[in-house]
């Protein structure tokens, strides 16, 4: 079979792997249709991740058709349409055994941490995999990994339909998250610096766009909120300072700020801003169990996917993918390559 290799940062190359044997008991085989393109997957190709390892083979953003079913897998047969999990735990540490496998002890990634799916056929446990309908498209079922992070997300904050929400950065995952709390018909304001982003942001529904370049966020932030501040807030930027004035000067009394970016500095915040308000300061990673979620937006017409991709490549150009995402990064939200 064939595999997308980055051998080592910047250089990636086409490879022959043999194809797998049978699948274990507990395990499957997937023949791969269709992988969405993370920034984390960009991260390792140009050598910027602290957990890949070279070479490596990328990918959890994957979907594809069932080929080979181990005895022991009842609900997935050969033929099914699938996606995959990409979230590894070990089940026996303290966060497995309270239901939080996404941040197990021993957590692995597919794909970051071992070998992921950008290859032909992907053999993984069946515990990983979930069957989707016929009627969602191969390119639209690879984004419900992100779609789960989405959901993982709106679970860890509490979204309601009284919160005005905040989403820091219109990157892909900001966007996606923004389709997924428009379900609830939220107040929704978006913040970038990049006006393409934005343009986006509107068309997928956001009530209020913010060009830090150009407008003063806080004061914006306050007129959007009728001076409450924001109730739910998502730091996706990365950027440690967005973090601190979000704590600062953006949160609402009784707030939640759920921290998805991680930049390597450390955050200057002030206790008492989180005392007096009595905010929330909430980690979310990966997803929890957030796929059958995922899935039953995209199933009944909840989020448009269409509207996050971009770019469509076949495999054997993940080369050219990957450099128009470092050349051309404000032209592209979601790139996703077809087997």
């Amino acid at each position: 079979m064939k595999a997308i290799e980055v051998i080592r940062p910047g250089e990636i190359h086409i490879i022959n792997r043999e194809n797998y044997g049978k699948p274990a008991a507990d395990e499957v085989i997937i023949k791969m249709k269709a992988a969405g393109i993370c920034g984390s997957d960009i991260h390792i190709y140009n050598g910027h991740s602290a957990f890949a390892v070279y070479p490596n083979i990328m990918g959890h953003e994957l979907a594809g058709e069932i080929v080979e079913v181990g005895e022991s897998v009842t609900h997935l047969q050969k033929g099914d349409k699938a996606v995959v999990n990409n979230v590894l735990s070990c089940g026996t540490c303290y966060a497995c055994s309270i239901g939080r496998e996404n941040v197990c002890r021993e957590v692995k990634v597919l794909g970051v941490h071992v070998e992921g799916g950008y290859k032909e056929f992907l053999k993984i446990r069946g515990k990983n995999v979930y069957k989707i309908p016929n009627t969602v498209p191969w390119e639209h079922a690879a984004l419900i990994e992100p779609y789960s992070i989405a959901a993982q997300v709106i679970d860890r904050g509490g979204l309601s339909e009284n919160d005005h929400v905040l989403i820091c950065g219109a990157g892909p995952l900001g966007l996606i998250t923004l389709q997924a709390v428009k379900r609830l018909n939220v107040k929704v304001a978006a913040v970038d610096i990049v006006e393409s982003r934005l343009e986006k942001a509107k068309e997928l529904g956001a009530d209020l766009v913010i060009n830090t370049k150009k407008d003063p966020l806080v004061e914006t932030v306050m007129d959007f909120t009728n001076q409450e501040g924001a109730s739910f807030i998502v730091e996706s930027t990365g950027n440690i300072a967005v973090l601190e004035i979000c704590v600062s000067d953006l949160a609402a009394q009784a707030g939640r700020i759920v921290v998805l970016g991680f930049p390597k500095e450390k955050a200057k915040i002030s206790p008492f801003d989180i005392m007096r308000r009595e905010l929330d300061i909430i980690g979310s990673r990966l997803n929890n169990n957030k796929f059958p979620i995922a899935i039953e937006w995209m199933e009944k017409g909840e989020v448009d996917p269409e509207k996050i991709i971009s770019h469509r490549y076949s495999f054997d150009q993940a080369k050219e993918a990957m450099d128009l995402i470092n050349e051309k990064p404000n032209e592209v939200i979601k790139v996703v390559l077809l087997f």
